[in-house]
């Protein structure tokens, strides 16, 4: 582990937080880290450290934090081992990397309509190496802008020098890593706040996917916030489910539907935490801007994610992790840095799971301003802008890493039984004094429970 990139890590991270001069670093113990251009390790151990750091601070401790750099970068593979079946496939089989006719582009196809968006475009074919013959014969850029315009998901490689110059780039640049601020006044809440299940009584309305929300949300229900996921009704993700999903509940609405926003108004009106995925405008168009929010629920920490950034022509684009990463030039830096001939992007998703958890401290902060200073609060936060922070401390020495290795006593000592079998859910990487860090109910599939409260 590099202690310094670790320790500046933390800084700009802490100070992105609470706008002041940071705490020192976390304890880090078992410093293992991935082979990796970037220092995905420690952005692991020092983002799930400032979610943990964040609780300490809502529940007035002065416990140091110690957080587990080998565990932090396993939970940033999966939580969940599957014991009697093999583990859910991660892509869809026309998903991932292809050569155009001048470069590179990734093709993001895992929900059905974004495959079909990219079968619209470049058509239906058997096979990987059909549909690889079809993209080479596109420039990369101008692929890219037909998928997106038909609707889909799609990234162009690009380098990091090239990013900084793209109006997108140069916008996330001048982002915030989270950008927050005070909302109206709030009445006191009641939330008890135990260090044993810190989060009891707190409910958070979910309306997040894939995966760096859901990585937010689960952090908050292991300390014991009701936790409701709110999906649409055609809406699947079963290479995520079991993963993502332990400690909630999940249920389906239509918010298109009148009946459908309604309801979602209603459950508004009884949450404490709202955190949302939906891009930039989304839930403006439905009746639900920010100001409404706020008069529903008055002292809402209402914490949104975006992929692209929150400014710039990109800011209403889909956008998921692997794009990011293609986007913004780290799988090019990666392919440079490795001596590869195609893109090499980090070993993990890693800027899903880090901006996961920096949401979880903005949320947990958001809550501390609310206890004490009786006032609502609201962050911004995104994949591009936390990409950003990662590429700041430039790449890795070549063989400075050791590579992450799973040990025999990573798992919880009791099975997880669920709707899909058995399985091991890893420990947690953080350790705070008194306060268990643990999901008190398996993972479920979505849509299984009422949208009610």
């Amino acid at each position: 582990m590099d202690s310094q990139r670790a320790a500046a890590l933390w800084q700009q991270m802490w100070q992105g937080l609470r706008g002041a001069d940071p705490l020192p670093s976390p304890t880090f113990l078992q410093p293992d880290t991935f082979s990796s251009a970037f220092a995905v390790s420690e952005l692991a151990a020092t983002s799930i450290g400032l979610a943990s750091q964040a609780l300490s601070d809502l529940l007035g401790q002065a416990a140091p934090v110690s957080i587990n750099v080998r565990l932090a970068s396993r939970w940033f593979q999966h939580s969940l081992i599957p014991l009697n079946r093999p583990p859910a496939a991660l892509w869809d089989e026309f998903a991932g990397d292809y050569a155009s006719a001048d470069g590179w582009i990734r093709l993001h196809t895992n929900a059905a309509h974004h495959r079909a968006a990219m079968e619209h475009v470049l058509g239906q074919h058997a096979n990987r190496a059909a549909l690889a013959d079809a993209v080479a014969r596109w420039p990369a850029a101008t692929l890219e802008q037909a998928v997106i315009d038909a609707g889909g998901c799609a990234a162009q490689m690009r380098s990091e020098a090239q990013w900084l110059q793209h109006p997108q780039g140069s916008a996330v640049q001048q982002e915030a890593l989270i950008a927050q601020q005070a909302t109206d006044a709030a009445p006191a809440p009641a939330w008890s706040l135990s260090p044993a299940r810190p989060l009891l009584g707190v409910r958070v309305l979910d309306l997040t996917r894939i995966i760096a929300g859901p990585v937010a949300t689960r952090f908050l229900a292991s300390l014991g916030a009701q936790v409701l996921r709110i999906d649409p009704p055609d809406w699947h993700e079963p290479t995520l489910e079991e993963e993502i999903t332990c400690g909630k509940r999940c249920a389906r609405l239509d918010i298109k539907s009148r009946a459908g926003r309604e309801q979602l108004r209603q459950l508004l009106q009884h949450s404490d935490v709202l955190v949302h995925g939906y891009r930039a405008d989304a839930l403006e168009k439905l009746g639900l801007d920010a100001e409404t929010r706020r008069k529903l629920a008055p002292g809402l920490v209402d914490v949104s994610l975006n992929a692209w950034g929150w400014s710039g022509p990109w800011r209403n684009r889909r956008g998921f992790d692997s794009l990011v990463q293609m986007g913004c030039g780290i799988a090019e830096q990666g392919m440079r840095w490795s001596g590869n001939n195609q893109p090499t992007p980090l070993p993990v998703q890693a800027l899903d799971h880090a901006t996961g958890y920096l949401m979880a401290a903005a949320v947990l902060e958001g809550l501390r301003q609310r206890l004490t200073n009786g006032v609502g609060w609201q962050a911004r936060l995104s994949l591009a802008r936390t990409a950003r922070l990662l590429q700041q401390f430039g790449a890795a020495p070549q063989n400075a890493q050791n590579g992450i290795h799973a040990q025999h006593d990573d798992a919880l000592s009791a099975i997880e039984i669920n709707q899909w079998g058995i399985a091991e859910r890893l420990r947690a990487a953080a350790y705070l004094h008194g306060t268990p860090m643990i999901c008190a109910t398996p993972g479920v599939k979505l849509g299984s429970s009422a949208a009610s409260w």
